[in-house]
């Protein structure tokens, strides 16, 4: 048995009958023309249906617009690249020499996609349920974790709820940069206040993470101006 099977059969309590899936899962693009692109595809649509399933189990009085926010929350690209560390999955990962001297197998954006792959090989390998079993087993846990549903909201929509609820107008996002490859690239955005004088920036790999962290940061701004005031 390989290392990287031993890693899954002990880690996520999965065994491959076809360990060629799980090497192409754990292979990133800079290493060979054979890697985890697809399976990562097949893998987000996986992770979601089965979250999807979890939450709408786990909380069966909840209306759909909080199933929503609990499933986002379980999918999220940073819930994903913890639950990856904490597998140790990076250190399964097969990067390009480049990748590896900047420190690709530490990467957030990495460590979520690689573990959507793991989950899109082991739908291939075992079938839906193997595959929901294992992402049951690493989300779980964190269901007796979330908040309520209302804090739940993402960063764009809470700052647009306190601006109306202040009768200012609605922030305005631009995206300023976009850097990399086209299979990975890296976005900044900005959201600007203008009644409040205010703008901040964000960045990720895509332009709505980038917005999002820019709406985070424009909603820590708002509150410490208020707590200095």
């Amino acid at each position: 048995m390989l290392a990287s099977e031993a890693w899954a059969a002990e880690r996520l309590g999965y065994r491959f009958r076809d360990p060629a899936l799980l090497d192409a899962a754990l292979t990133h693009r800079s290493a060979a023309t054979t890697n985890y692109e697809r399976l990562e595809f097949l893998g987000d649509a996986v992770l979601n249906f089965a979250v999807a399933d979890l939450v709408f189990r786990a909380f069966p009085q909840a209306p759909e617009g909080d199933l929503s926010r609990y499933r986002s929350a379980l999918v999220s690209g940073r819930f994903l690249a913890e639950a990856a560390g904490r597998l140790g999955l990076g250190d399964q990962l097969r990067l390009g020499s480049g990748e590896l001297k900047s420190g690709g197998f530490r990467r957030s954006s990495i460590l979520a996609d690689a573990l959507e792959a793991v989950f899109g090989a082991i739908f291939l390998d075992g079938g839906v349920e193997p595959a929901r079993a294992v992402i049951e087993g690493l989300m779980s846990g964190q269901l007796e974790q979330l908040p309520e549903a209302a804090d739940l909201k993402d960063a764009k929509t809470r700052l647009q709820e306190i601006l109306q609820a202040r009768g200012l107008a609605l922030p305005v996002y631009s995206v300023d940069d976009v850097t990399g490859e086209p299979h990975e690239q890296w976005f900044v955005a900005s959201c600007s206040v203008a009644e409040l004088g205010l703008r901040t920036a964000g960045e990720g790999s895509s332009r709505r993470r980038a917005e999002q962290a820019a709406a985070g940061r424009m909603l820590e701004r708002i509150v410490a101006d208020e707590e200095l005031s």
